[in-house]
């Protein structure tokens, strides 16, 4: 929100105070207040008839520093407030001395200057981050009475802001107005299904306002060489977030919001859905099962969506007898061939239902000011809201979850969650303008806590669209209403990668576009990019998205790519344990490994699977890439092609190619097993070496479908002398020295030539082997 006119004036109709001089201040063990105040105060008559900010700052654990700002102090304002997880700021110093005061946690710090005008400075190990200087804070007052607190911090030449959720529009928020309101506006507009009010920087740091109502951002676009974001009310809380690197931010940020669930190993396979608009029964589904099972294309869940309840009743949770009159004996069915289940629900109640009757007679619905029900026609006829601040209505969603989950449904599509009134009352006395970003977050929290009631934990999992601070915690995530278009699969990535870089560890999309029908050819392109994404799901509207629908190729393209992703589980779901651990994505925009590398900086239309695969999806139908490759030596992880990094790139590729390259230096685990995502990593692992260097280490850890590590191997280059330790082995495994076409000695196990380079193979027994190179 714009609040000057130029640099030089204020708009018509705002009044705007500035923190002038520091008047005071008080040090209470570890946190600073300051007061400051809005006009040059020269003798004691200028004290009075004059406003006073207030400026608190504290840590609430290492690496992260809070500010309060607030210019009233009078009744505490209403919830939600996020749910922080913050493990204690430990050791936190704080320094008075003549010129300045400087609060240190960890290896962040913040400057408060006594004299000389407000000048607030952030520095991590002595480098200046950024910086709130004359004029940045402020508190306004509007004509209409409307109050709004404010802050500007310093944007430094050549600084890159990114993340704010998922968002569509360009990748780099430098210049944009972003106004955080959770809205349904697909993905080929301004608004977001996900808003988070956390961005990172690419000078190393991380902001998160702590507030879930609309938070207003001028991204170097109302001032160029500042952030501004700015809220109504009379006090602003946000967090600077420091650490050693960009992911180190993102692991800081989500310690004090949440950690990433991890996923259940079976929902890294492929989704298949019966599209939303598309009339199906039991026969349908049975027919695209088969058809998907005939053709040897691995299938792993199966998504009923929307319409597997009867219409008008959406939710009541019980499955439409007119087409599925034997649900229970229709899921056995399905599950006996190796299927999970997946159902669509959103938190809407539609007046047919009798579950608004429940609703209603026991006060588990939101309500208007006059205690009736809140009531609309969009979506579903006279639909109700659930009201999830009420501890018993959450219960009560709860439980008819279960009923589903004993019946066999292994997890809950949780879509919509954005369009939530703001002029109704909540059972708790939660604000409705807070609640509206903030109520997909209790919603989704709800249904995880049910799924993992009855399933357990890393077996819980929902497919969500709506999102704020901290629902990264129950993922997956996906990209909403795209379209079959090749624009749209390239914004629907761009939104992806945003998203992982607010702090969300898995994220998926609709493989193909949700609105209208591709082509096939955009069909096996967007394949390629859906099946080497953190998950995998083809999900339409009006039309099926089964392969053979749009031609034979398809199908095999399908197979193709689904068969790679499951022999390449041990690999993503060692990354997928790394993001749950630490926060850092799956899918990981360039910048965020190769922040030093000014062409990464920019790039939206490639991003590293993990820290050791490059994937560039090809967004024409002429076939062509165009990538950048950063510095280094890269293989084809399939044809063994050698590229030569620092460069950009331009190729060919027919519909079972797209650039898939590993990363100098890394290991990479495959499995033994390419029909299924979950199976025993470990047996048989085939591990692949790329492109060791003399005095380098790499290593690789494979993990259980428990989420636990069963096996570490390492390798340590010295000249021609390659050392490789391993533990945990409990069956044969191979490593193959990749673009090695032979080795003058291996001692520990059998060595044999291939196509792709040296293969050792081990035996259970293997612990230690040492190679030698020509």
């Amino acid at each position: 929100m714009k609040f000057t006119d130029g640099y030089w004036h204020i708009r018509a109709g705002y009044n705007v105070l500035y923190p002038i001089e520091i008047r005071d201040h008080e040090i209470d063990g570890g946190s600073v207040t300051v007061y400051a105040s809005t006009k040059k105060i020269n003798h004691p008559g200028d004290t009075l008839n004059t406003a006073l900010i207030t400026a608190k700052f504290s840590s609430p654990m290492e690496d992260v520093i809070c500010v309060e700002y607030s210019h009233f102090q009078g009744a505490d304002p209403a919830g939600p407030e996020y749910e922080l997880h913050a493990p204690g700021a430990g050791s936190v110093s704080v320094e008075d001395g003549p010129e300045a005061i400087t609060l240190t946690s960890g290896k962040l710090s913040v400057s408060i200057r006594k004299q000389g005008g407000w000048n607030v400075d952030y520095f991590y190990e002595g480098r200046r981050l950024t910086g709130s200087g004359s004029k940045g804070p402020a508190y306004i007052k509007a004509a209409s009475g409307e109050a709004y607190i404010r802050e500007q911090l310093d944007l430094g030449i050549g600084e890159s802001i990114y993340g704010l959720g998922e968002r569509f529009t360009p990748f780099i928020k430098n210049g944009q107005v972003v106004d955080l309101w959770n809205e349904d506006g697909g993905t080929c507009s301004e608004q977001a299904y996900k808003n988070v009010p956390f961005y990172l920087s690419s000078y190393g740091y991380g902001v998160f306002v702590a507030h879930p109502e609309k938070v207003s951002y001028e991204i170097g676009s109302e001032l160029v060489s500042r952030v501004q974001f700015s809220l109504p009310g009379e006090s602003l809380k946000y967090y600077i977030v420091g650490g050693e690197s960009m992911k180190d931010v993102l692991t800081n940020y989500t310690t004090l919001t949440g950690k990433p669930a991890l996923p259940p190993a079976w929902s890294f396979g492929l989704w298949l859905t019966t599209s939303f608009t598309t009339s199906y029964d039991e026969g349908t589904v049975n027919h695209f099962i088969d058809g998907m099972l005939e053709r040897d294309v691995p299938l792993h869940v199966f998504h009923f969506d929307c319409f597997w309840m009867k219409e008008f009743q959406w939710c009541d949770f019980q499955w439409n007898k007119d087409v599925f009159p034997d649900p229970e004996g229709m899921l056995k069915r399905m599950k006996d061939k190796g299927l999970r289940i997946c159902v669509w629900i959103n938190p809407y109640i539609a007046q047919k239902s009798y579950l608004f009757r429940e609703g209603k007679e026991n006060g588990y619905l939101v309500k208007n000011k006059d205690g009736s029900v809140w009531q609309w026609d969009r979506w579903q006829a006279g639909m109700g809201l659930v009201d999830f601040t009420n501890p018993a209505a959450a219960r009560w969603f709860k439980d008819k979850l279960i009923e589903l989950l004993k019946m066999g449904v292994d997890c809950f599509k949780t879509d919509f969650g954005e369009r939530i009134p703001t002029d109704v009352i909540y059972y708790d006395g939660s604000d409705p303008v807070k609640m509206h970003n903030y109520y997909t977050y209790l919603y989704n929290k709800t249904v995880f806590e049910a799924l993992e009631e009855v399933r357990g934990k890393n077996e819980a999992m929902v497919f969500a669209r709506s999102a704020t601070a901290g629902s990264q915690k129950f993922p997956v995530h996906w990209g909403g209403d795209c379209s079959a278009t090749y624009a749209s699969m390239a914004e629907t990535l761009r939104g992806g990668l945003s998203l992982g870089l607010s702090g969300f560890g898995f994220w998926s999309h609709d493989i193909s576009g949700f609105e209208l029908t591709a082509t096939p050819d955009l069909y096996k392109r967007w394949t390629a990019f859906g099946l080497l994404s953190s998950h995998s799901r083809l999900h339409g509207n009006q039309s099926y998205r089964v392969p053979w629908l749009f031609d034979d190729e398809a199908v095999d393209v399908l197979r193709y790519f689904t068969k790679l992703k499951c022999r390449l589980m041990p690999y993503l779901y060692r990354t997928a344990c790394e993001a749950s651990e630490t926060g850092v994505p799956v899918m990981r925009a360039m910048v965020l490994e190769f922040p030093d590398d000014p062409n990464c900086h920019g790039l939206d239309r490639q991003y590293m699977l993990g820290g050791s695969l490059l994937v560039a999806p090809i967004f024409n139908d002429r076939g062509e890439a165009f990538y950048y490759v950063p510095e280094g030596v890269w293989t084809h992880l399939v044809t063994g092609k050698r590229i030569e990094g620092g460069r950009w790139v331009r190729e060919q590729y027919d519909y079972f190619g797209v650039p898939l390259l590993a990363r100098q230096g890394s290991i990479v685990a495959m499995g033994a097993v390419d029909s299924r995502p979950d199976y025993d990593y470990a047996a048989g692992a085939e591990l692949h070496a790329f492109e060791l260097q003399d005095g380098a280490e790499a290593a690789a850890v494979i993990h259980g479908t428990d989420g636990k590590p069963v096996m570490r191997v390492t390798a340590l280059r010295s000249g021609r002398t390659i050392d490789v330790c391993a533990e945990g082995a409990a069956g044969p495994w191979t490593l193959v020295l990749r673009n090695v076409d032979a080795i003058e000695s291996a001692e520990g196990c059998r060595w044999e030539a291939g196509e792709q380079g040296v293969r050792l193979i081990m035996d259970e027994r293997t612990q230690h082997i040492q190679v030698r190179l020509k």
